[in-house]
């Protein structure tokens, strides 16, 4: 037999009662994001399909949009030509996905609702003064043209001289601008993910007040809740991802057209426009 003390006792440091705690206090987890949303067909009833010929024409438009879609494209079919009836076939079919969309009044430019449909890359607008439209596209137009309001650049004054209490702030500051400077289309994004960088809460209120705030903010509820706003910087957005406790996980700026996260996918696109058409087949 081996003479090793081993054979006869455990190790010191194994077993019950060598690791630090109580067995009744467990590890603490961050709760994970949980509930995520699926597709669900969903079929509207039609009694009369010659009165609701319109509303079937739009969805058919909405098709044809889909499968013709290319990246960087934009479809618009304007629905202010149907009455009160065809409209609700048409929000009947297309559902609410998981993507939503508020766009400030700036200037001239009155506020907008925007509602992604349960079809992927499908967006229904509506604002002030008659706009009612339906939008194809991996992210829509009108959103993006306003995101930034004028586009200023970043304040760079008097950050030699911090306030007490700021320390990351200032170089990070630098970092945003030059890459919204320089960046061109196509560029991949630059992400800043603030949750792994040490700050301090005077940090966070600089970078809020110098990237200030822009037109557009995006809701995406998928695994938890993804916050994105557009800042006052074109290409500069803050996006903030919690749990479905409404806990804050991952905060980060991104120097971007779009973040990613907001954008329909290419195949999804192509996969919304097969199940629309099972859709407009089946209310037939």
């Amino acid at each position: 037999m081996s003479s090793s003390p081993f054979a006869t006792q455990p190790p010191v440091g194994f077993g019950p009662g060598s690791q630090s705690g109580s067995d009744e206090e467990g590890l603490a987890y961050l709760p994970l994001p949980s509930g995520m949303r699926i597709f669900e067909a969903h079929l509207p009833e039609v009694a009369d399909p010659d009165r609701l010929a319109p509303a079937l024409g739009v969805l058919e438009q909405v098709i044809a949009a889909l499968r013709s879609w290319e990246p960087g494209t934009s479809h618009v079919i304007p629905l202010t030509h149907l009455d009160r009836d065809n409209i609700a076939l048409v929000d009947e079919a297309m559902g609410e996905g998981e993507v939503a969309i508020k766009v400030a009044a700036l200037g001239d430019a009155r506020a907008m609702e925007i509602q992604e449909a349960t079809f992927a890359g499908v967006w229904r607008l509506r604002g002030a003064a008659g706009t009612d439209r339906i939008e194809v596209a991996a992210f829509p137009r009108g959103a993006l043209v306003r995101a930034f309001g004028t586009g200023a650049a970043i304040d760079l004054e008097g950050l030699d001289t911090p306030a007490p209490g700021i320390f990351n702030a200032p170089a990070l500051l630098v970092e945003i601008d030059h890459r919204a400077r320089s960046r061109q289309p196509g560029d991949l994004p630059h992400v800043i993910n603030l949750s792994l960088l040490p700050h301090t809460p005077e940090d966070l209120a600089m970078l809020d007040a110098r990237l200030g705030q822009g037109a557009t903010t995006v809701l995406s509820r998928g695994y938890g809740n993804c916050r994105i706003d557009a800042c006052a910087t074109r290409n500069v957005w803050r996006v903030r991802f919690f749990n479905s406790q409404d806990m804050l996980i991952l905060d980060t700026i991104e120097v971007t057209e779009v973040p990613e996260v907001a954008c329909a996918a290419r195949e999804d696109i192509a996969d919304s426009a097969e199940r629309l058409a099972d859709v407009l087949a089946a209310i037939r």
